[in-house]
């Protein structure tokens, strides 16, 4: 009997002791949570400025290399743009290589009595415009004095001057000293002498004096070679009538003369040498 109340009461003491540790242990962990939570309050804050602060620094870093791999990708963008570039300027001036050898066999076509000899320029005399230059052809090449020299587009740029072993010199139709026979391309229309003006040569220009009232002449009309006085061919282009002006003598009128050819930036003539000067 003793035995089984020492049974009964040993159960209800352990009972109660393992209901006190149970409810110590909850009471901890509540202390905990709580001081936990008390900590937490004031660092949240500090906590979210320093995530906040990591992030810019990754995304910093980030935008740092993503503009480090434009930078790259543009400059290789430059260099093939420049190399494009530099085959364009390559094709263009084969183009107009091209384009001037076809030029240059019109002209053989156009004047079959002449044999065609390209020539570049390599010196001039002071200034803007090509009134007197020196051209890379000379005796050597068969050239004379006062051979002509044309442009590619059949555009009459002047004529030889002087010649030495390997090179000569020729005088434009803008020179004051120089004289052409012409014709005014139309029907009705006459024979007229263009010449280099002291005034009008510092704008590229030339002239024609003394037109009679039996020459029809007008704004834009074409004044081409006339063939006459043994030095240029007929039908090479001289330019065409910019301005009409009239003279002090009321049969007689003046005419601005726009070449065809641009005195300012020559760089490649043709030289027409008569095939029979051999």
């Amino acid at each position: 009997m003793s035995f089984l109340k020492n049974k009964y009461f040993n159960l209800i003491l352990a009972t109660v002791v393992l209901i006190v540790v149970i409810r110590i242990s909850m009471n901890k962990a509540d202390s905990f949570t709580g001081i936990r939570n008390v900590i937490s309050v004031p660092l949240s804050p500090i906590q979210e400025f320093l995530t906040n602060a990591g992030q810019r620094v990754e995304d910093f870093f980030t935008l740092f290399k993503e503009i480090k791999n434009l930078k790259e990708e543009n400059e290789i963008l430059k260099i093939k743009i420049n190399e494009l570039e530099k085959e364009n300027r390559e094709l263009k001036s084969y183009k107009d290589k091209i384009e001037e050898l076809k030029q240059a066999l019109n002209l053989k076509d156009k004047f079959e009595d002449y044999e065609v000899i390209g020539a570049n320029v390599i010196a001039k005399e002071p200034g803007n415009w090509f009134y007197v230059f020196k051209i890379d052809i000379g005796s050597r090449d068969g050239v004379e004095v006062d051979y002509p020299v044309v442009s590619s587009t059949n555009g009459l740029v002047g004529r030889i001057i002087s010649v030495d072993n390997n090179s000569s010199k020729v005088m434009s139709i803008i020179d004051e000293n120089s004289t052409v026979s012409g014709w005014v391309v139309k029907s009705g229309g006459g024979h007229v002498i263009v010449r280099g003006d002291l005034l009008l040569k510092e704008e590229g220009l030339c002239s024609i004096n003394y037109i009679t009232i039996n020459v029809d002449v007008a704004v834009g009309d074409v004044i081409e070679t006339s063939g006459l006085g043994g030095v240029y061919p007929k039908g090479i282009i001289i330019g065409r009538v910019k301005e009409i002006r009239e003279s002090n003598n009321e049969l007689e009128r003046n005419a601005i003369i726009q070449p065809e050819v641009d005195f300012k930036g020559l760089q490649e003539v043709f030289v027409l040498k008569r095939k029979n000067d051999s």
